[in-house]
C-alpha cells in the first residue's frame, strides 16, 4: 500500500484508535505495526480471527491480561544473564504470566467453539510454579519476606537483637542525667550508615566517641559513641550480608524465568497476539462493524457505509471533544459492481463526495488490515495490491507545485505504480486549470485506469465527465441528492444520472448577493442553460421514481406481513386441530379403559360363578337351565357395558334416521360419542367395527351411516363363551394348523382355561419349521392372562411343546 494514500486516508489514525484499547505494552507495539495486507488468505484470516474475537467477548468477560508499563525494561533485564530484577519488578512479571494462563483457561473453557483464539493462545506456557514462589518469597509491599530462606531468617533475627541492643544503649544516654546536659537534641539518628547522638559541639570530649560530622551551623556534632562501636560494627556487617542474601534470592526468582527462555518467548508472542485480536475486536464493537465478503470478480459495494472518525464514539477514544449536538455521519451506499468499474460521483458542493471517496477507500484499507468495517450486512470488497488516494489540495510552495501540478504529479505516480487489482480514488479529477481543458484530461485520466483494469471511484462537476460517464459502458454514475425546496444536501447518492452541481442555487442559499446570483445566471449560454435545465428533468424523473419504488416497497412489506400473520393463523389452527385429536384419543383411550375395567369384573364375576357350578356338580349334575341362566347373565352385563359407553341415554342415533341399514365397508358413527368407524361385518342384529385400528362389536341401533369413505378409531373387543364341561384338557394340540388357526384355538383354549382355574397348560405345536412355535411365541408374550412362558423340559415334549403359566 502506497504511503501516501494512507496519509490521505488518515489510517494511521484508525490505529491509534485501536491502540488505546491495548492492554500490554507489547500488545501496543503490535498494534503501531497494524497495516493492510494484499494477500486475499491472509486477509481472510486476519477477519476471521477477528470476528471469531468479537463472538467470544459478546459471550465472555474481557481478556484478564494485566501488564505494567515497565513490562518491556523487566524483559529487557531479563536478557541480561545474572542480573536480577527486582522485588516489584518480579511481582509485575509474575501477574502478567498469570494473567497470560487465566486468559488461556478462559478461552479452553469456551469448549472448543473458537479454534482460532485457542490456536493464538496454544503457544502459551504455565509458570505457576515460579510465580507461585515469587509471591512466597515477596510480599505484596515488595519485600523479600523473611522466611525466604532459612540464612536470611537468621540474618535478620540476628539484626533485630543488635538493633534492640544499639537502641537500649543510645536511649540510656538520651536518659542519663550526665549524659543528656550534653546533649543538642533528644533523638537519635542516622550518619553514614551508623546510629549517632547529636550533641552541642562544646561537650566534644564529654562523651568519648568517634565524630561523622557536623551540623550546617557548626554547633552541633553526630557522635557515635564508643560504648556502640562494636554493636555498630555488627549491625552494618549483618545489613551487607542481608543485601547479599536477598540479592541471592533474587537473582533465583530470576533465573527461575530465564531458564525457560523458550516457553518464554512463545508466552508473551501469544500473550501479543491475544491483545491485538481483543484490540481489533474491540474497536469493531465501537463502530459496530461487519465483516465483509471478500468479492473475487472485483465487485466493490459497500452498505450504508459511515465514515469511522466522524463518529462521536472514535472521536471520544481519540481524546477529541465530540460535537455532542453531531448524529454521527450519515451512512452512504457506494457500489461499483462489474461490468462496471468505474463510479463516477456528482453534486452540488458540501454534498457529501469528498467523505464518500474517502469512507470508500478507508474501508478498505480497514478490512484488509483485518477490522471489521462500519457497514451494513451485504458489503463486499476485493483486496487490492495497491490503493491510491488524490484528494484535496497538495500544492507545494517549496517544490513550486501549483495546485494543478500537484495533482498531475501524485496521478502521474499512480501510473507508475499500479499494480491490479487497484482502487483509485481521484477527488475533482481534472481541476485546477480551464474547465474545458481540465474536463478533456478528467475525462483521459479516468478511461486510461479503466482500460488498464483498475477500479476507479473520482469526484467532478465537470459536463465533460458527466457525458462520459453517462454514455460509456463499463462506467457508472451517481449524484448525491437534495432537498428540491431549500437546495440542502441529503448526503444520499442516487444511482444510474449525473446530479446537479446547484453552484448558483447554493450561493444563493449560502448568503450571496442576489443580483450576483441573478448576473450569473443571465451570464450562462444557451447551451448551459438546456443541459442545466436538462439535469433538473432527470432528478425529477429520478425523484418521483424514488417515490414510487417507495411506495411499492411498502405495499410489498404490507403483503408480505399479511402472509406472515396468516402463515401464523393456519398454525395457530393446526395446532388447535392437533390438540383437539390429541384429547379425543385420549378420552377415547380412558373410555376403552374403562370398558375393559368393567368387562373384567364381568369375567370375574362368570369364572365365580363357574366354581359354584362345579362346586355343586359334586353333589348333582348340572343342568342346561344353570349354563343357560349363566350365559344370559354374562351376555346382559357385557351388554350394560356396550350401551354405557358408546350409546348415552338420549343422544343414540338409530339407523332408521339415517334410511339405511350399515352394510361392509360403511363408515359409521357410533353411539353419542361421534366416533368413526368402519364396518367389517354385520350379523343378527350386530356389527364388526375397526375404530382406529381396534376391534369392537356395536348393536346396528347405535349405528349412523356417514359414507362410504373408511376413517381410522379405537375399538373394544368383547367375545364371552361359557360351556359347562366336567373336565377341561391341560393340553391344546395345533399341530398341522395353520398360523391363524393355530392363534384363535390358542385364544379360546386359555379362555376355557380360566374358567375351569387351570394355572398350567401346555402348547403342542410340534417341530416342523419352527413357524406355529415362533407365531405362539408372540401371541403369548401380547396376551394378558399369560404370566410367562417357556419351551417344555424334555421328559415332556422339548422344543415341539410349550409350556404356559395362566396368571391368578
Amino acid at each position: 500500500m502506497q504511503p501516501g494514500a494512507l496519509r490521505t486516508l488518515e489510517f494511521e489514525r484508525i490505529v491509534e484508535t485501536v491502540r488505546t484499547f491495548a492492554l500490554t505494552p507489547m500488545g501496543d507495539e503490535g498494534l503501531a505495526r497494524l497495516a493492510p495486507s494484499t494477500d486475499p488468505q491472509q486477509v481472510v484470516q486476519l477477519l476471521a480471527a477477528t470476528s471469531e474475537t468479537v463472538r467470544y467477548l459478546a459471550s465472555n468477560a474481557l481478556f484478564p491480561l494485566r501488564a505494567s508499563d515497565d513490562l518491556p525494561q523487566i524483559l529487557t533485564a531479563l536478557a541480561v544473564e545474572g542480573r536480577a530484577l527486582e522485588p516489584v519488578r518480579l511481582l509485575d512479571f509474575a501477574n502478567f504470566l498469570d494473567s497470560i494462563d487465566e486468559t488461556r483457561v478462559s478461552i479452553r473453557r469456551a469448549a472448543g467453539s473458537f479454534p482460532l483464539l485457542d490456536a493464538a493462545s496454544g503457544g502459551a506456557a504455565s509458570f505457576k510454579g515460579e510465580t507461585g514462589q515469587t509471591r512466597e518469597k515477596i510480599d505484596p509491599s515488595g519485600e523479600v519476606v523473611d522466611h525466604a530462606s532459612p540464612e536470611l531468617k537468621t540474618i535478620r533475627e540476628r539484626l533485630r537483637k543488635q538493633r534492640s541492643r544499639l537502641r537500649g544503649t543510645l536511649e540510656s544516654y538520651l536518659r542519663g542525667k550526665e549524659t543528656a546536659k550534653y546533649l543538642q537534641d533528644q533523638v537519635v539518628t542516622e550518619r553514614n550508615g551508623r546510629y549517632v547522638l547529636v550533641i552541642k559541639a562544646e561537650h566534644r570530649t564529654s562523651i568519648p566517641g568517634i565524630v561523622h560530622g557536623m551540623s550546617a551551623s557548626g554547633a552541633s556534632l553526630f557522635l557515635e559513641p564508643l560504648s556502640t562501636v562494636e554493636i555498630n560494627n555488627d549491625i552494618v556487617a549483618l545489613e551487607e550480608q542481608e543485601l547479599a542474601e536477598v540479592r541471592r534470592i533474587l537473582l533465583a526468582l530470576t533465573d527461575a524465568f530465564r531458564g525457560r527462555a523458550g516457553d518464554l518467548h512463545r508466552t508473551i508472542d501469544a500473550a501479543t497476539a491475544l491483545d491485538v485480536l481483543q484490540a481489533r475486536a474491540r474497536f469493531s464493537e465501537l463502530v459496530d462493524g461487519i465483516e465483509p465478503q471478500l468479492s473475487s470478480d472485483g465487485a466493490f459495494e459497500l452498505q450504508a457505509a459511515r465514515h469511522p472518525l466522524l463518529m462521536p464514539e472514535v472521536m471520544g477514544r481519540l481524546d477529541k471533544t465530540p460535537d455532542v449536538s453531531s448524529k454521527g455521519p450519515v451512512p452512504v451506499t457506494i457500489k461499483i459492481v462489474p461490468p462496471a468499474t468505474i463510479l463516477l460521483v456528482t453534486g452540488p458542493n458540501t454534498g457529501g463526495k469528498t467523505v464518500a471517496l474517502k469512507t470508500a477507500g478507508l474501508l478498505a484499507l480497514m478490512a484488509q488490515a483485518g477490522l471489521r468495517i462500519p457497514a451494513a450486512d451485504g458489503s463486499r470488497l476485493p483486496v487490492f495490491r495497491s490503493l491510491f488516494a488524490d484528494i484535496g489540495d497538495e500544492q507545494s510552495i517549496e517544490a513550486s507545485l501549483s495546485t494543478f501540478s500537484a495533482h498531475v504529479t501524485n496521478v502521474a505516480s499512480m501510473d507508475r505504480s499500479l499494480q491490479l487489482p487497484a482502487l483509485v480514488l481521484l477527488d475533482e479529477v481534472g481541476s485546477g486549470t480551464d474547465p474545458i481543458e481540465g474536463g478533456a484530461l478528467g475525462v483521459a485520466l479516468v478511461d486510461h485506469f479503466r482500460r488498464r483494469g483498475a477500479t476507479v471511484m473520482a469526484t467532478s462537476h465537470y459536463d465533460a465527465l458527466k457525458t462520459y460517464a453517462s454514455t460509456t459502458e463499463g462506467v457508472a454514475c451517481a449524484a448525491f441528492g437534495f432537498e428540491p425546496e431549500t437546495f440542502a444536501p441529503t448526503f444520499q447518492l442516487m444511482y444510474g444520472s449525473p446530479g446537479r452541481s446547484l453552484a448558483l442555487e447554493i450561493a444563493a442559499r449560502l448568503g450571496l448577493n442576489p443580483s450576483v446570483v441573478a448576473a450569473a445566471r443571465q451570464n450562462l449560454s444557451a447551451r448551459e442553460a438546456q443541459l442545466a435545465e436538462h439535469l433538473a428533468k432527470i432528478d425529477r424523473d429520478m425523484r418521483a421514481l424514488e417515490h414510487e419504488q417507495r411506495l411499492a416497497a411498502r405495499e410489498r412489506e404490507t403483503l408480505e406481513a399479511a402472509e406472515a400473520r396468516m402463515r401464523q393463523r393456519d398454525e395457530v389452527l393446526r395446532q388447535r386441530e392437533e390438540t383437539f385429536r390429541r384429547r379425543l384419543n385420549e378420552e377415547l383411550d380412558t373410555q376403552v379403559r374403562q370398558a375393559r375395567r368393567e368387562i373384567d369384573e364381568v369375567i370375574a364375576d362368570l369364572k365365580s360363578k363357574s366354581q359354584a357350578i362345579a362346586h355343586e356338580a359334586g353333589s348333582r349334575a348340572i343342568t342346561t337351565g344353570d349354563t343357560g341362566a349363566v350365559r344370559i347373565e354374562a351376555r346382559t352385563a357385557v351388554d350394560d357395558v356396550v350401551r354405557h359407553f358408546l350409546a348415552p341415554a338420549g343422544e343414540a342415533k338409530t339407523a332408521e334416521a339415517t334410511g339405511r341399514t350399515p352394510s361392509i365397508g360403511d363408515r359409521v358413527v357410533v353411539g353419542g360419542l361421534g366416533l368413526e368407524a368402519v364396518v367389517t361385518s354385520v350379523h343378527h342384529g350386530t356389527a364388526d367395527l375397526d375404530v382406529r385400528g381396534k376391534r369392537m362389536r356395536a348393536s346396528v341401533r347405535d349405528l349412523r351411516v356417514v359414507g362410504g369413505a373408511p376413517a381410522a378409531a379405537a375399538a373394544v373387543n368383547v367375545h364371552v363363551e361359557l360351556q359347562p364341561r366336567e373336565a377341561a384338557p391341560s393340553d391344546l394340540n395345533v399341530i398341522g394348523c395353520s398360523v391363524d388357526e393355530a392363534i384363535a384355538r390358542a385364544e379360546r383354549f386359555l379362555d376355557e382355561s380360566l374358567l375351569t382355574d387351570q394355572r398350567v397348560v401346555r402348547f403342542i405345536h410340534g417341530y416342523g419349521t419352527g413357524q406355529l412355535k415362533r407365531a405362539l411365541a408372540g401371541f403369548l408374550q401380547q396376551h394378558p392372562l399369560v404370566a410367562r412362558f417357556a419351551t417344555a423340559p424334555p421328559e415332556q415334549g422339548g422344543g415341539g411343546v410349550t409350556v404356559v403359566e395362566l396368571k391368578e
